[in-house]
């Protein structure tokens, strides 16, 4: 008897995991966010290939290992809630055309009555366009404040499906309108902006600036305040997944991971018909040698164990930017993942602390030479 419960014991289990979980897994996913693009009855006849379940289950089951940052959430959220904090920042500022919030850390020489202007450093959050909240990353904009003795601005924007990327363009946009009419207030150097992002927002960042070289009429700001923005950004760095800079590329990764339709990249572009308009490698080809000459230099980040965005990316954008003659540089950091690029950011007793704080003053150093 208890052979024959074994006997049928072990086909159930097999069966379960090899077939129940990863369909259910895979299921559940592209129910909550989204079927294949295909007509009538096509979309369940696509979902149900049994590449796209085990790849999409695959992608699922590895999100579990962001359990391992819970000490890191209970940190930031009872930072962020602790009124005794507010002497290092002031939150919820009010900014641009929808009324978004932002929030302001104080650089640590904030109050010294003969300090100069300081530099600022406008951090813009990742989360796939679609998920985020500068709250999250306060204990980061407060190290990024002492290691840089900088202002930091973390802005909120219109992610999706609040908003499309060319809103959350505007929304970034608007932050940086607000750091020339409202800095002088805090003692920022309204002509000292460097932007650092993470994943999408080092995305956006890119796309932000080059918008404004381009002097685009969809941000709806004059073409001179346009250029005066463009002259205070002394510097963009992106930190992990700032080299989805091809939308095309990024979203043949996402086909091999079977998460595109789960994806919100192409639902916040609007379609994937949209994906050369929002690519900055598209907008870098169309501007001439005078607008390429007024593209800040741009510093890439990238863990070598990022899954989520093969190394390659980083690697061609690098390419292009050098053959443009933008003045760049290229950090890949090994063993390093896509989301430790962040979170190690928070603490110094985090593993790529230092390390990725050093690559970062290095590149601010070399902007300040630039500047000079």
């Amino acid at each position: 008897m208890i052979a024959l419960k074994c006997y049928f014991s072990l086909p159930v289990v097999a069966g379960a995991l090899l077939v129940v979980l990863p369909y259910s897994i895979s299921l559940v996913a592209q129910w909550l966010y989204g079927w294949p693009n295909k007509p009538g009855y096509q979309k369940y006849i696509e979902a149900l290939k049994p590449r796209r379940i085990y790849c999409l289950a695959r992608a699922v089951l590895e999100m579990l290992k962001y359990l391992q940052y819970g000490k890191l959430y209970f940190q930031w959220k009872l930072w962020y809630s602790n009124d005794k904090n507010n002497k290092h920042y002031v939150k919820g500022i009010t900014f641009g055309r929808r009324g978004n919030k932002l929030d302001l850390y104080y650089s640590p020489s904030m109050g010294h009555s003969d300090t100069a202007p300081v530099l600022v450093v406008v951090f813009v959050y990742g989360g796939a366009w679609g998920s985020g909240d500068r709250s999250i990353y306060c204990l980061l904009a407060l190290q990024i404040a002492k290691e840089l003795n900088a202002s930091v601005l973390c802005p909120d924007y219109s992610i999706y499906p609040k908003g499309n990327v060319l809103n959350m363009v505007q929304d970034i946009s608007d932050s940086l309108l607000w750091v020339r009419e409202k800095g002088q207030t805090f003692n920022l150097d309204q002509d000292n902006i460097i932007l650092i992002g993470h994943s999408a927002g080092a995305h956006l960042c890119a796309l932000s600036t080059l918008f404004l070289v381009n002097s685009a009429e969809e941000l709806f700001i004059e073409t001179n305040i346009q250029r005066d923005l463009v002259s205070a950004i002394k510097g963009i760095i992106g930190k992990s997944k700032c080299h989805v800079y091809y939308m095309w590329f990024h979203y043949k990764h996402e086909k091999m991971r079977a998460v595109e339709y789960v994806s919100t990249m192409h639902k916040a572009m609007d379609g994937v018909e949209n994906f050369d308009y929002y690519s900055p490698t598209s907008l870098l080809k169309k501007l001439n040698e005078d607008q390429l000459k007024r593209v800040p230099p741009v510093a890439l980040l990238h863990g070598t164990s990022d899954m989520i965005v093969p190394v390659e990316s980083s690697v061609k954008f690098s390419e292009l930017l050098t053959a443009l003659s933008i003045r760049m540089s290229l950090d890949l950091i090994p063993k390093m993942n896509h989301t430790e690029m962040v979170t190690d950011l928070m603490a110094p007793d985090r593993h790529f602390y230092h390390t990725v704080y050093g690559c970062i003053k290095q590149e601010y150093s070399k902007f300040q030479g630039y500047a000079d």
